[in-house]
């Protein structure tokens, strides 16, 4: 079953973007529970999984037959997970609205696509900016700075909600901070966002502070604190 993404509109879809962005823009990457309750994105892509309404058992128990008995599954908002769900680890993160970011193309950066794979993932396990699999790349534009030829930083979208495009995996290597790589990055992907008529977006964890503060003089501006919660679902 594929449900529609409902009558949200404005910044109300990042409420719950997840959800939004499987049921729209991404729905060709999108697994559905049983009773179209609850949904995740393909293993490859993405690890965070959805439910249509989280106050909703009846979304849980679809989320839960998705998944299987006793799997780990990553949901992210203000949850409350039901009796019989375990908790294994919450991430206090926040959510920021681009919409007041100045977008502005990087003539340096290049398009990164799957056979970039194998150096993105490597990029990403020594600076570990969040989740990055074998197909996240097929989400959404990622761009790339090189210095004589290796990969030193990039950036990419993830969720993409309607009217929004998250951007996810900025990241740059230890050996090249302090040149305003992923400042340059961010903005170029804002720019590719904004050229198809959507607004950035970003989360952050809430106690990456030195990234909070580089986004918030970026023009970012704090929307809401949601929790990235992992959690398994009952035996």
């Amino acid at each position: 079953m594929s449900p529609e993404s409902g009558t949200l509109n404005g910044s109300e879809v990042l409420d719950n973007p997840v959800w939004a962005a499987l049921t729209g823009t991404h729905r060709d990457f999108a697994e559905f529970a049983p009773a179209g309750l609850a949904a995740r994105y393909t293993p490859d892509t993405s690890p965070f999984a959805a439910l249509a309404d989280p106050l909703d058992p009846r979304a849980w128990a679809d989320l839960a037959e998705l998944a299987g008995p006793g799997q780990e599954v990553w949901v992210t908002g203000l949850l409350t997970p039901p009796p019989g769900w375990q908790t294994l680890v919450e991430v206090a993160g926040v959510q920021l609205d681009g919409r007041g970011v100045r977008a502005v193309a990087a003539p340096d950066a290049v398009p990164l696509g799957p056979d970039n794979v194998p150096e993105m993932l490597e990029l990403v396990g020594l600076t570990r900016p969040g989740p990055f699999l074998d197909r996240t790349v097929e989400l959404g534009t990622y761009l790339g700075i090189r210095h004589e030829g290796r990969l030193v930083a990039m950036a990419g979208e993830r969720m993409r909600p309607e009217g929004w495009s998250e951007i996810s995996a900025v990241c740059t290597h230890p050996d090249h901070r302090g040149r305003g790589l992923a400042d340059r990055l961010v903005r170029a992907v804002a720019a590719e966002v904004r050229e198809r008529g959507d607004q950035p977006f970003l989360h952050a964890a809430a106690d990456n502070t030195g990234a909070v503060r580089l986004y918030g003089a970026m023009g970012f501006t704090l929307r809401r604190s949601p929790l990235f919660v992992g959690v398994r679902t009952p035996a």
